[in-house]
């Protein structure tokens, strides 16, 4: 039996959009998919707020997506011994994350044009502040 390579897919998935299920059905097709999903507390000290849903509520969410075969807690910056420890072969990110450099295989894909949870949750911003 193949072993079947391990990729990580870090997200925080604040509010989960189809940018996201676009780099998650693409890193489907190199082999098992494990989603290194961002804590609660490392979102509120990198990003400065609360998400929308909980750890557990997007966790939840991230495991009924037929692309997704775990999801794992992850810090906000991804480390080797992280991946390490997690037995990770891969990491598959959209283009956001160029900069960091590690010890395995990273492939990088262009982010879906016009989409992001900033982007969305600002556009909400705008619909509830109207009202």
């Amino acid at each position: 039996m193949k072993k079947k390579i391990r990729i990580l897919v870090d997200l925080s998935a604040t509010i989960l959009h189809h940018g996201h299920i676009n780099l998650l059905k693409k890193a489907a097709k190199y082999g098992l998919v494990i989603v290194g999903l961002t804590t609660d507390k490392e979102i509120k000290n990198n990003k400065g707020y609360n998400p929308e849903l909980n750890y557990h509520q997007r966790k939840n969410i991230l495991l009924s997506i037929k692309y997704v075969d775990k999801v794992i807690s992850s810090p906000w910056k991804i480390t080797n011994k992280y991946l390490k420890k997690n037995k990770i072969n891969l990491i598959i990110r959209g283009s956001d994350y160029i900069n960091e450099t590690f010890d395995i295989k990273v492939k990088i894909f262009p982010r879906t044009k016009g989409i992001s949870s900033s982007l969305l949750r600002k556009k909400s911003s705008l619909i509830f502040n109207r009202q």
